[in-house]
């Protein structure tokens, strides 16, 4: 709650203006039965039409006043609530950019969408009723008894009648509390559940077509869809019937006032006391009323707001060192060393155990192994993507924990295993990483990516529209576009994480020729599962379940890595291999 609270602070002056119209309101609102009451005893009774008139204006004053409170109270209200929904939003993202591995795995993607669109939006909607409900109920209740007391004076029995109705009011909503609370707890997982499988089967349209799993698939969003509808509407129904009780308890209440005045009234004062504290009266109850409503909203707010703090109170285990010298804006020279480094998913077991070698600027460093060894896991480490558990990295003699995010980041260019290309157009796709990419720029790191012929075949060349997660381009092209993105950054550094994969031989061999022309000066690092792709390669690093088994040029490793030499007869002749 701590959290939410500082966001509320931000907009202290609207709060104190709503507040204070508020008050104005309740004010009015209260002193309107007073005006009636005088309206009926000295002017209607007696028929002297200046006592109406100037009791009626002062009504219709008083009842004006009254409108343009609430209308003040509204505005900033929703004001407030639109603010601090942004503003969440905006944090929530912004935190959420800067999680690493292991924040990530405590949330799902769908959860953390859920919690910056639905959960927000419970967050809003509390916000705008807490004024007109919270603050407002409480002061025409208060007052409202004040009030009636004045009126009652005389009359037995009255007193009794507003406690047992405010005494079955309170019971009302202390058991729909009980009851509903538990359930608005389990609706924001079942949410969860069914966006993540939405979620699923949408990424996974073309797993399940191939593998005609479509029922399946169905049954299975069926049933969390029917899980969430069954929760909805016990929930719905339970704060329904709020309602109608209330209704029920507010009509007994007026008929009991009736009551017990028709057996008391002696004069026409009395009249206008019994018509006053009908009216305070009813606002008592109704006071109640939109408490009770506030609890139909406040449950699962405070699950909302629970699951947002959590985003936002969630450590970030990657960021700057504190207390050390930041420089930014600097250019690396490219010198990548590893010293001893180990990472652990937290299994247990670690990924990757004493891994040391050294990527030199303006030389290949390759790393193959088989399927599980620790390849992609190692080139994760140097863009700081995770943090190694022991050992240490080092760019240039520098340890990367001391350098800052940003400038480290922007000195590497990055090609994941999993390539993503985001809706755009072609040059938006490779300029990504670039603040103002020029088409020379664009025009260069496509062409040496291989990527400009199958670019220029289209009629709009660079302004080809590219679909949410490149949906619209093969895999190949893909894959080529992702590599022109980090080739377009220019940066000392540069990491193909099994990268050219999906490209055929020949334009693999064309590729790597190009790098090896226009990368002269920087240090490439390439993940790859085949031989072909790195036997040029200036070291070959050799990893077997997550260690270093040999290091050396390819000819070498043939002689001395018994590893590598399988993997090379697996893949190649051994007159392809000259033994």
């Amino acid at each position: 709650m701590k959290t939410i609270i500082k966001y509320y602070r931000r907009y202290a002056l609207y709060i104190v203006f709503a507040l204070a119209f508020l008050a104005c309101e309740a004010i009015c609102e209260l002193q309107l039965p007073d005006y009636m009451s005088n309206l009926v005893a000295y002017g209607i009774a007696s028929g002297d039409m200046g006592t109406i008139w100037h009791y009626g204006w002062q009504m219709i004053v008083i009842s004006t006043l009254a409108f343009a409170c609430s209308i003040a109270v509204g505005f900033l209200s929703s004001k407030i609530a639109a603010n601090l929904s942004r503003d969440l939003r905006r944090d929530i993202f912004k935190k959420v950019m800067g999680f690493a591995s292991e924040e990530y795995n405590k949330f799902s993607v769908s959860s953390l969408i859920t919690r910056s669109t639905n959960d927000i939006t419970q967050i809003q909607m509390l916000t705008i009723l807490f004024f007109r409900l919270v603050m407002f109920s409480p002061i025409m209740g208060i007052g409202g008894v004040v009030q009636a007391i004045r009126h009652s004076s005389g009359i037995n029995g009255l007193a009794y009648v507003i406690v047992g109705a405010l005494a079955v009011v309170v019971l009302l909503i202390i058991l729909a509390l009980a009851v509903v609370q538990p359930k608005f707890i389990k609706m924001q997982k079942q949410i969860d559940n069914v966006n993540q499988i939405a979620n699923d089967e949408l990424n996974g349209m073309l797993v399940i077509r191939a593998f005609n799993t479509q029922a399946h698939e169905e049954k299975r969003f069926d049933k969390a869809n029917k899980e969430l509808t069954s929760t909805s509407l016990f929930t719905t129904r339970m704060m329904a019937l709020l309602m109608p009780v209330m209704t029920v308890v507010m009509n007994g209440v007026m008929v009991a006032i009736v009551w017990i005045f028709a057996r008391n009234v002696q004069n026409v004062d009395q009249v206008a006391n019994m018509m006053a504290f009908m009216q305070y009266a009813m606002h008592i109850i109704m006071s109640f009323m939109m408490l009770s409503m506030i609890f139909v909203f406040l449950p699962r707010a405070i699950v909302s707001i629970k699951r947002v703090n959590e985003v936002l109170n969630m450590p970030i285990s990657i960021k700057n060192a504190e207390g050390r010298e930041q420089p930014e804006g600097i250019r690396f020279k490219g010198d990548v060393k590893f010293e001893n480094v180990s990472y652990s998913y937290g299994g247990g077991a670690k990924a990757v155990e004493g891994i040391t070698f050294e990527a030199k600027s303006g030389q290949v460093t390759a790393l193959i192994g088989s399927t599980g060894s620790g390849k992609s896991t190692i080139v994760n480490l140097i863009p700081r993507l995770m943090d190694c558990a022991e050992g240490r990295i080092t760019i240039d003699g520098r340890d990367i924990r001391d350098i800052n995010l940003k400038d480290l980041r922007n000195n590497i260019g990055f090609v994941p295993q999993k390539n993503t290309l985001f809706s755009g157009t072609v040059a938006s796709n490779i300029g990504y990483g670039v603040e103002e990419a020029t088409a020379e720029v664009l025009s260069k790191a496509a062409d040496i990516a291989q990527a400009s012929e199958f670019i220029n075949s289209s009629p709009d060349g660079m302004a080809r529209e590219i679909a949410q997660g490149g949906s619209n381009v093969s895999g190949g092209q893909k894959q080529r576009i992702a590599i022109a993105r980090a080739l377009s950054k220019n940066a000392p550094i540069n990491i193909f994480d099994d990268s050219f994969s999906a490209l055929d031989f020949k334009t693999d061999a064309k590729l790597r020729i190009a790098l090896g022309e226009e990368m002269s000066n920087s240090s490439v690092i390439i993940v790859a599962q085949r031989v072909g792709t790195i036997k040029n390669a200036d070291t070959i690093v050799v990893l077997d379940d997550g260690k270093i088994v040999g290091t050396g040029k390819h000819e070498e490793l043939l002689k001395t890595c018994p590893t590598y030499l399988d993997i090379a007869k697996s893949q190649l002749s051994e007159e392809e291999l000259g033994l």
